[in-house]
């Protein structure tokens, strides 16, 4: 059996990963957390400890800030629903790793084949992956380049997720729309 993706995406404090929480638990089986933030301050551990407290004690967390298509691996041999919060976080962790290579370019490339391993990690598991992801495009240009570099490879591996995607869900003002289902359909010449 090949893995369900769902991706969840909205703005900050849209809802979405409440929805996303409750579609992973309504699945009825046993739920994997993938957690990509870490607490490097005081905001982040307050926002990660407000994640904690909503989930089950019976959902296995798995901290991957980095090598999450190997700990999404993991997490498939034994749960039938994997949340992933967040793909914003992953990229932000990937852009900043001192890892990264110095190039843009090089950069660019190093994450889209990040997202193309994580995307088909998922779709290797016999269970349900549900991405949590922010749309962070929707607001003004960014006035340093860091932040529009940011900016951009986070919609492009949010595009990247959705075209692979069962569902995608757009979550305003905490309700859920189904916009891969609504999508217009291009006819192919």
């Amino acid at each position: 059996m090949n893995g369900k993706i769902v991706l969840v995406t909205g703005g900050a404090r849209s809802g979405k990963s409440a929805f996303a929480e409750k579609y992973a638990a309504a699945l009825g089986g046993p739920v994997a957390y993938i957690a990509t933030a870490e607490t490097l301050d005081a905001e982040m551990a307050a926002r990660v400890a407000l994640h904690r407290s909503r989930r089950p004690a019976s959902w296995q967390t798995i901290e991957a800030p980095r090598a999450a298509p190997e700990a999404l691996a993991r997490a498939a041999e034994s749960a039938e629903a994997i949340l992933f919060d967040c793909i914003t976080v992953y990229v932000a962790n990937l852009l900043l790793d001192p890892a990264a290579p110095a190039i843009p370019a090089e950069r660019h490339n190093r994450i889209a084949g990040e997202i193309a391993k994580l995307a088909a990690a998922a779709r290797a598991a016999a269970a349900t992956v549900v991405f949590v992801t922010n749309e962070v495009g929707a607001g003004i240009v960014p006035e340093n380049a860091l932040a529009r570099e940011y900016r951009d490879l986070a919609g492009l591996a949010n595009q990247q997720l959705a075209a692979v995607a069962d569902e995608v869900y757009l979550v305003v003002s905490g309700i859920p729309v189904n916009i891969k289902q609504l999508a217009a359909k291009i006819p192919t010449v």
